[in-house]
């Protein structure tokens, strides 16, 4: 379980997290939807203490961390329970699929080479790419990379996967793909927090739905009720720039 008390996050005057509670239970997949600048990635990398927040509580599974006094050790052992696939990839360059699948493997967790090679084969045909072991970033697509990279957060066996806008950056044929390989892993009972502009696939995917707008979650619940009967409106105004299959319309 995931458990956020009033994490507050600003940048000198300007307050991008105004005291955020979130509990996310194992196995849930969690959309957080909003438009640009409600702090959504900010919360994201706040979870995982990429960002140091201002203030608040952590606690994912069994391990609480207090973000005014956090030990070193205690934001160590925090990062180690999640895994984050970022909006741009954030592919070693100079390494192939398979040796940006395994650097966390070998580098953070001690695993013999062997075993995190094998374990990293594995994985990469999980999301459909075994047959791109040796190939480097810039001989894959879009898609390709943003799959890499979700192998290389699944070899941490993290206890929640973040995604941070995970198809924002494809080309949109693109997009299909990697949505497919997150639709697998949900079915596998990972917990995962996904920030994200797909109506459709926070439909069909999430169990919970959050909106944000402004630092504070303004309105949660079951997805059906947040896209068939939101109470808030500001959700409302928000959810009416998208058409009935999910996709954004200017």
């Amino acid at each position: 379980m995931i458990k956020l008390s009033q994490v507050k996050k600003s940048y000198g005057r300007n307050e991008v997290l105004k005291g955020i509670d979130l509990t996310v239970e194992k196995g849930e997949v969690v959309a957080i939807l909003g438009p640009s600048g409600s702090g959504k990635t900010t919360l994201l990398r706040c979870i995982n203490y990429l960002e140091k927040p201002n203030e608040g509580e952590i606690t994912i599974d069994g391990l609480s961390v207090n973000f005014k006094r956090a030990k070193k050790a205690e934001v160590i052992n925090l990062r180690k329970k999640t895994a984050m696939v970022f909006q741009h990839y954030n592919l070693f360059r100079h390494k192939t699929a398979l040796e940006n699948v395994m650097e966390g493997l070998v580098i953070v967790q001690k695993v013999p080479k062997e075993q995190a090679r094998l374990r990293s084969i594995e994985l990469l045909e999980k999301v459909g790419l075994g047959n791109k072991l040796d190939a480097y970033p810039s001989q894959l697509s879009g898609g390709q990379q943003q799959r890499v990279g979700i192998a290389r957060a699944l070899a941490l066996n993290p206890q929640v996967i973040l995604f941070d806008e995970p198809t924002s950056s494809l080309d949109p044929e693109l997009v299909g793909e990697v949505l497919a390989v997150i639709r697998k892993i949900a079915k596998e009972g990972i917990t995962m927090i996904i920030v994200t502009h797909e109506m459709s696939f926070a439909q069909d995917v999430a169990g919970h739905v959050i909106f944000m707008d402004e630092g504070v979650i303004v309105e949660s619940g079951k997805p059906n009720d947040i896209f068939t009967s939101p109470k808030e409106e500001r959700t409302k105004q928000f959810l009416k720039r998208f058409t009935p299959d999910g996709v954004y319309s200017i």
